[in-house]
């Protein structure tokens, strides 16, 4: 008996309700971080965005909500995700960006598949064999082994293959890997409107939170394409368009 009573608080405690002590709802929670993470804006923007719908509400709530609720919307986001991939096991991207951390250089190395889902992103100070190799076990630990993993031409990456026994995988090219350099662009723009970062730690937590918030909004890979007429054609092949049309199904799990 007092096992199972013990087994049943332990579950009572996990499915707490994790807006129960907010005054603020939990609409207005989701959407506060959303727009923080999903678009290039500061967090005074966000205020004004809210305050334009008659929701008053301070920058630094929104500061508050985006590291208290972030990691948690995003881990949502990807165990729904992760549960629902098949294809991303044919091929991965694996790429590397420059982030200076209070004048410092650090790498974000990041993996994409052939889609543009971005699978795994995992920050370091340095760009050598060892963290080359913690990055493909990590990635390879959540996702399995792919069928080619596409890479520039770092010797990092072919000493990191060659220790796990994947070199036949490798494969490089001069314009192979535009989909992962691609896919740095919009977690650029999203850098330059937070004015850097300045600890490893929370670069960490908003790369792998922004990847979550960007594939779940990107349903132009994801989704089958509709049939458009020629004149409705241009219109729905911006991004814009993109998001409006899927903006009701993007919102309802979020």
């Amino acid at each position: 008996m007092r096992r199972g009573r013990g087994l049943n608080s332990f579950l009572e405690m996990k499915k707490r309700d994790p807006f129960k002590y907010f005054n603020t709802s939990k609409e207005i929670i989701r959407l506060a971080v959303m727009l923080y993470v999903r678009f290039p804006l500061s967090l005074r923007n966000v205020e004004d965005l809210l305050h334009e719908r008659g929701i008053d509400v301070s920058h630094e709530s929104v500061r508050f909500w985006w590291h208290r609720f972030g990691p948690l919307f995003a881990a949502e986001i990807r165990k729904r995700r992760v549960e629902g991939m098949r294809s991303s096991h044919w091929r991965w991207h694996l790429d590397e960006m420059f982030v200076k951390i209070n004048g410092e250089q650090h790498y974000l190395w990041r993996a994409v598949d052939h889609e543009g889902e971005v699978l795994e992103s995992f920050v370091t100070k340095k760009r050598d064999k060892k963290a080359a190799l913690k990055f493909l076990k990590k990635t390879m630990r959540r996702y399995g082994r792919p069928v080619s993993i596409v890479t520039d031409l770092l010797r990092s990456y072919g000493a990191a293959l060659r220790e796990i026994g994947a070199t036949d995988l490798q494969e490089t090219g001069r314009w192979l890997n535009n989909r992962a350099e691609n896919s740095h662009l919009p977690f650029r723009r999203r850098e330059r409107a937070m004015q850097r970062f300045r600890r490893m730690r929370s670069l960490q937590m908003f790369a792998s939170v922004h990847a979550s918030v960007f594939n779940h909004f990107n349903r132009s890979a994801a989704s089958p394409p509709e049939p458009t007429s020629r004149r409705t054609a241009p219109l729905l092949s911006s991004s814009g368009a993109v998001f409006a049309r899927h903006k009701g199904q993007s919102f309802c799990p979020w």
